[in-house]
């Protein structure tokens, strides 16, 4: 091999080494910037540039902005779930799997300040640059109607519900419900009590 092969060879040897690391780097600056500035606002250019990295570096690991905004969405649901996970696993019964759930996404949201509402950036405008992606609420609710199926499963509910209804139902309803205890300034006990009480005996009517 001649001299410029093995030059070659080796800034191969080192590309595919940094990739994995330029990736990470990526991955985190454009979380930041999704946070702090909103979908619009931030530019492929400036998530390469506030990782440290060349502009064209972004469009090795992303085809655009919008594969890169549905990358974190996806990050930021694993991330979420695998924290309700965490702390509901010890709860067996419908009211504690309920509670437990809905004070794990207030502690969720208090330990990642503007994680959510940047990942719930309006998807039909987003949609507009590219094919249909499956809205982060809408995901919520089909992993809501899973957990419906296993409690029926368990009789814990009645079975006269389509899953998937009922669990976008929920998801709108904790959502909502969240939303509006935040602005008012609602105790958050008495926004999971009620809720939770709500929706429970719904379950079982």
């Amino acid at each position: 091999m001649d001299e410029l092969g093995v030059l070659r060879a080796g800034e191969e040897g080192g590309g595919s080494r940094r990739k994995p690391e330029s990736l990470a780097r990526l991955k985190q600056a454009a979380r930041r910037l999704f946070v702090e500035r909103g979908y619009h606002a931030a530019r492929p250019q400036d998530i390469a540039r506030e990782a440290g990295l060349g502009h064209g570096t972004f469009y090795l690991h992303f085809a655009d902005k919008r594969a890169c905004f549905l990358d974190f969405v996806e990050d930021a649901r694993t991330e979420l779930d695998a924290f309700v996970r965490e702390r509901v696993a010890a709860h067996r019964s419908l009211e504690e799997l309920i509670a437990g759930t809905l004070r794990a996404m207030y502690e969720y949201v208090e330990t990642h300040p503007g994680v959510l509402t940047a990942a719930m950036t309006d998807d039909v405008v987003i949609d507009a640059e590219g094919a249909q992606a499956m809205p982060l609420l809408q995901r919520w609710g089909a992993d809501w109607a899973d957990v419906i199926r296993a409690e029926v499963r368990r009789n814990e509910i009645s079975g006269i519900f389509d899953p998937e209804i009922v669990g976008q139902a929920m998801v709108g309803a904790i959502h909502q419900a969240a939303l509006e205890g935040a602005r008012a300034g609602r105790v958050r006990e008495a926004v999971v009590r009620n809720l939770t009480q709500f929706l429970v005996r719904a379950l079982r009517a």
